[in-house]
C-alpha cells in the first residue's frame, strides 16, 4: 500500500492532475471583488479595442491598475471574451498548464520534476488565488533556457520577448544567451519578435493610440515602483527587506542592487562549468530568485518565480545534500510559501512578515549559499543525487 502510494505520488498524470485541482481552486475566489485581478486583465483587451488609456483607474470596473505592457490586450483575449466565470477558470487552468509543461518538458531528471511540482504546490496556490500572469513568467523563464539548450532560439526568442511586453520581467531569459549556440540567431530573432509585438496590438486598435500607451506604460511603471518603496503589498524582496527594516527612504537601492547583480554575474566568469548540466540549471535557479529578490515590484503571488528556483537549486546540485540544506528548504517552505497564509500565526503574519517583507529572507539564504556554491564547486563531481545508489 504505501509503495502504491508512493508511486502515486510521483506519477506525472496525478501531479498534472494535482496541479490543475489547484488551478480549479482559484474559482472559489469568484464574488465579492475576489475575481478583480483577472477583471484588470480582461479590461486590457476591451480598453484596447475602444482605445481608452490603459493606465488609468477605472472604478466602475475594477479597483487598482492596470501594469501590464499594450500587447498582453492580445495575450488575454481569449480569456476576456467568455463570460467572468468561464474566463478565469480558463486562464488559471492555461497559466497552471503553461508551468506544468515547462517543468515536465525540460532537462530535469523525474526525481527534479516530482520535488519541484511537490515543492511548488503551496505558492502555486498562493498565485493562483490572485490570477497572476507571474506563473506564466516561471513558465517563461525556464521554457526559454530549455529552447535555447535545444538550439531552438527563435522560440526562444518569441518566449523572451513575450514576457518583456507583458511584463518586463521575460528579459531575464537573455540571462541565457552565453548558453546559445547561435548568439547572432538569438539576438536577431528578439529583434523579430519585439518588432511583432509592438506593432501586433494596433490591429484591433490603431498605431497612435499604441505608441500613446507604450508611453503612459513606461511612465505608470516608474510611478508604480516609486509606490512601492514601503508598501507591505510590494517591495517584498531584499532590497525591499532591508527598506523596510532601516525605515530609510534615504539611501538608492543602487547600494545593494549592484553588489547583487555582481554576485549573480560572477559564475559567468566560470566557463570550464559550462559543460556541465547542473551548472546550468543552478544558473536558471539563480536567475529565478535573483529576478525577485532585486525587483521592487516583487508581491506574495512573484513568489511562485523565485520558489521554482529554490526547487532546482535543491536538486540539481551534483552531490548529496547535507542537513544545513534541508533546514534551509524547510525554512523556505514555511516561512516564505507559508507567509501569509493562515497557517502562519497572525501575529507574526501581521506584525513581522508582512511589515518587513521578510518572506524574501528564506530566498536571500538560498540564493547567497547557490551563489558560494557557484563560485567553488565543481558541478562534474559526481551523478545529481536522484542518480545515486
Amino acid at each position: 500500500m504505501k509503495e502504491k502510494l508512493k508511486r502515486l505520488a510521483c506519477a506525472p498524470r496525478a501531479l498534472l492532475w494535482l496541479w490543475v485541482l489547484i488551478a480549479v481552486s482559484g474559482m472559489t475566489r469568484l464574488g465579492h471583488g475576489r475575481e478583480n485581478n483577472f477583471l484588470i486583465f480582461k479590461y486590457v483587451y476591451w480598453h484596447v479595442v475602444g482605445q481608452q488609456p490603459l493606465y488609468e483607474h477605472y472604478p466602475a470596473e475594477y479597483f487598482d491598475m492596470n501594469h501590464y505592457g499594450p500587447f498582453f490586450s492580445l495575450v488575454i483575449a481569449p480569456f476576456a471574451l467568455p463570460p467572468v466565470w468561464l474566463g478565469m477558470l480558463l486562464w488559471l487552468v492555461a497559466l497552471t498548464l503553461a508551468l506544468y509543461v515547462a517543468v515536465r518538458h525540460n532537462f530535469f531528471t523525474r526525481w527534479q520534476q516530482v520535488v519541484i511540482f511537490w515543492f511548488c504546490s503551496h505558492e502555486l496556490l498562493n498565485a493562483i488565488q490572485m490570477q497572476q500572469f507571474n506563473i506564466a513568467i516561471a513558465a517563461i523563464i525556464v521554457g526559454s533556457y530549455y529552447l535555447i539548450r535545444k538550439e531552438r532560439d527563435f522560440w526562444a526568442a518569441f518566449l523572451i520577448m513575450l514576457g518583456t511586453f507583458v511584463k518586463l520581467y521575460g528579459i531575464v531569459g537573455l540571462a541565457f544567451f552565453f548558453f546559445s549556440r547561435h548568439k547572432g540567431r538569438l539576438l536577431a530573432s528578439c529583434a523579430f519578435w519585439a518588432a511583432v509585438m509592438f506593432v501586433a496590438p494596433m490591429v484591433i486598435s490603431s498605431p497612435a493610440y499604441i505608441v500613446g500607451q507604450y508611453q503612459a506604460w513606461f511612465e505608470s511603471l516608474v510611478a508604480k515602483n516609486a509606490d512601492n518603496m514601503f508598501s507591505q503589498g510590494t517591495n517584498i524582496s531584499l532590497v525591499g527587506m532591508v527598506r523596510k527594516i532601516s525605515g530609510s527612504s534615504a539611501y538608492s537601492d543602487l547600494w545593494l542592487m549592484i553588489p547583487g547583480l555582481i554576485a549573480f554575474l560572477l559564475p559567468y566568469l566560470r566557463v570550464g562549468q559550462y559543460r556541465h548540466e547542473a551548472f546550468r540549471q543552478t544558473l536558471l535557479a539563480s536567475v529565478l530568485m535573483f529576478l525577485i529578490l532585486f525587483s521592487t515590484g516583487s508581491e506574495n503571488s512573484t513568489y511562485i518565480i523565485a520558489v521554482v528556483g529554490v526547487a532546482i537549486w535543491y536538486t540539481a546540485a551534483p552531490w548529496h545534500r547535507g542537513w544545513p540544506d534541508i533546514a534551509l528548504m524547510v525554512y523556505v517552505f514555511f516561512f516564505c510559501t507559508m507567509a501569509h497564509s493562515d497557517l502562519m500565526p497572525r501575529i507574526v503574519r501581521e506584525e513581522l512578515m508582512k511589515p518587513y517583507g521578510l518572506k524574501a529572507l528564506p530566498v536571500a539564504l538560498v540564493w547567497i549559499k547557490l551563489c558560494y556554491e557557484m563560485y567553488v564547486r565543481d558541478y562534474a563531481d559526481a551523478q545529481p543525487i536522484s542518480q545515486q545508489g
